[in-house]
């Protein structure tokens, strides 16, 4: 079977890849749909819910999905390399929203949002979990092998913190508060502290998914000389 231009699935799995784009979609759509009944007031102002890095990141991950869906249908190599330098960007910004949400939440749910104004359990796993999860999983099973360097990665990472940072702040002297209650706690040096945190763990995290990346082919390869 020929390999399916710059995925890993053969090109009679192409089926695989257009379910999990058209899940994945389906997910993304009803979690941006739900934000108008979102109660909390910080996503009132200027920015509204483009305030917060996870919105951010779910439309940036949506655009991947779409471009992934577009690629499937057309059999394109353009959208291809185009959804896959999305994919590289978008699953470690993803799994540091989840890393960072879920850390936060189980220490005290008030640093991440206002009292009373708590997700129901079903969109906060729509908002804080499914994107990482279906990014993730298309990562694996359907993206090429990829590498970066660790000074290039910490580079990238550290661009896109201070990318929404900026923007955060901005939002701040518009507003006169933050996004999350966190930053209200802190000290300007403690926001730094908290952005070179950020951006090294989603440079660690970008190291592991490579990482498993190449495991996961190893696998597979494997498996497809055993049956071949």
């Amino acid at each position: 079977m020929a390999p399916y231009v710059l995925q890993r699935c053969a090109a009679s799995d192409i089926t695989i890849s257009i379910l999990i784009h058209v899940i994945g979609l389906l997910f993304f759509a009803a979690s941006l749909r739900w934000l108008p009944n979102i109660t909390n007031p910080l996503h009132a102002g200027f920015g509204g819910s483009y305030q917060f890095l996870t919105i951010i990141a779910l439309t940036i991950s949506t655009i991947t999905f779409g471009l992934g869906f577009l690629a499937d249908f057309f059999f394109s190599r353009r959208l291809w390399v185009l959804k896959n330098t999305f994919l590289a960007c978008a699953t470690p910004l993803e799994l540091l929203v989840s890393l960072m949400y879920w850390s936060l939440r189980a220490i005290d749910k008030r640093l991440v949002v206002p009292p009373g104004h708590e997700l129901p359990v079903i969109p906060d796993l729509g908002f804080h979990a499914i994107p990482a999860i279906m990014l993730t999983l298309d990562l694996m099973l359907l993206n090429p092998p990829w590498r970066t360097k660790a000074s290039t990665t910490m580079i990238l990472s550290l661009t896109m913190v201070i990318l929404y940072w900026g923007w955060m702040e901005y939002c701040f002297t518009i507003n006169g508060w933050y996004p999350y209650p966190l930053l209200e706690l802190l000290s300007p040096g403690k926001k730094v502290f908290l952005l070179l945190i950020s951006a090294t763990t989603m440079t660690g995290i970008t190291t592991v998914l490579q990482w498993v990346h190449g495991r996961v082919g190893e696998l597979r390869l494997h498996r497809w000389r055993a049956i071949k």
